[in-house]
């Protein structure tokens, strides 16, 4: 892990420092009245019961939850002059905060049990090592998710984009399945033809030397509307061809066919239906 390299945007997003905020202080709030660290059943001399445990609880939990929103708005505030936090400086800040929480809870425990005999620093040491566990947990856990989220919704930019890309100048065209989902993104050059059979679609393209066909669950209607804006036109009620490859147009025994530039030549069906949108596209390429 790089210290040095500034923090990923979603630490400083205001909707995931709400969420941090919030979800720290429900594990606290949880941890403490299950686990009882900082002794707290004892405060004020007494027993207390369930109810009155969830209540000072949540005095002290205030108190944490103000320290985080405080550290939380500097370092937004602080980042939103494009001076992205460095990974060090931002563990430093997690590491303050855990300590100003400590001293928190150290003088309540201080100032409310009665008959503790330990002195500030022996109660400060198990306030820390409390407070550690009461926030690390937590920050792991949302460290993990932001970051899964963030990948999630940088794949799904990509993929719900209708658009094709471009990779090292070459033209990228994604196939979704029924779903939307992107399986298989290929070079535009290399595609050759699709082919439907009922909810699933046969996509033949050039591989190393060979033709390689992927098995696409779509139907042919439905990849004929995704890629409507590049060159790979309906011939057929179940094939559609990029015209950029068709070699030659020809009629057999009757019925017409494309010819594709492929070795050896592959043949595709053309019917009555498609005829003329094809013959204007062949005669544009």
């Amino acid at each position: 892990m790089d210290l040095n390299q500034k923090i990923p945007a979603y630490f400083i997003s205001k909707k995931n420092i709400v969420r941090l905020i919030l979800f720290t202080a429900g594990f606290a709030l949880l941890f403490i009245n299950l686990y009882s660290p900082f002794d707290v059943r004892n405060w004020f001399g007494l027993q207390l019961q369930s109810q009155e445990l969830l209540f000072y609880s949540s005095l002290i939990i205030l108190t944490g939850v103000l320290v985080a929103v405080v550290s939380r708005v500097l370092l937004y505030h602080y980042n939103k002059k494009e001076i992205r936090t460095k990974l060090w400086a931002f563990l430093l800040i997690i590491g303050l905060e855990i300590i100003f929480m400590s001293l928190f809870y150290t003088i309540y425990e201080s100032a409310f049990i009665k008959n503790d005999h330990r002195d500030f620093f022996e109660v400060f040491a198990v306030s820390l090592q409390n407070t550690a566990l009461v926030l690390l947990l937590p920050y792991a856990v949302l460290w993990l998710y932001f970051s899964w989220q963030d990948k999630n919704h940088k794949i799904k930019e990509l993929t719900e984009s209708e658009e094709s890309t471009v990779i090292d100048g070459k033209k990228m065209v994604p196939f979704k399945d029924e779903k939307g989902t992107m399986r298989i993104s290929l070079i535009l050059d290399d595609i050759l033809y699709l082919k439907g059979t009922d909810n699933y679609v046969s996509i033949f393209y050039k591989g190393k030397n060979t033709i390689s066909k992927f098995l696409l669950r779509n139907t042919i209607k439905n990849l004929e509307h995704q890629i409507k804006h590049l060159p790979i036109a309906r011939c057929h009620r179940s094939y559609m061809v990029n015209f950029e490859k068709i070699k030659l147009i020809r009629r057999d025994k009757g019925i017409h066919v494309l010819e594709m530039d492929t070795d050896p030549p592959i043949e595709v069906p053309l019917s009555k239906t498609y005829m003329n949108e094809i013959f204007r596209l062949f005669g544009e390429s």
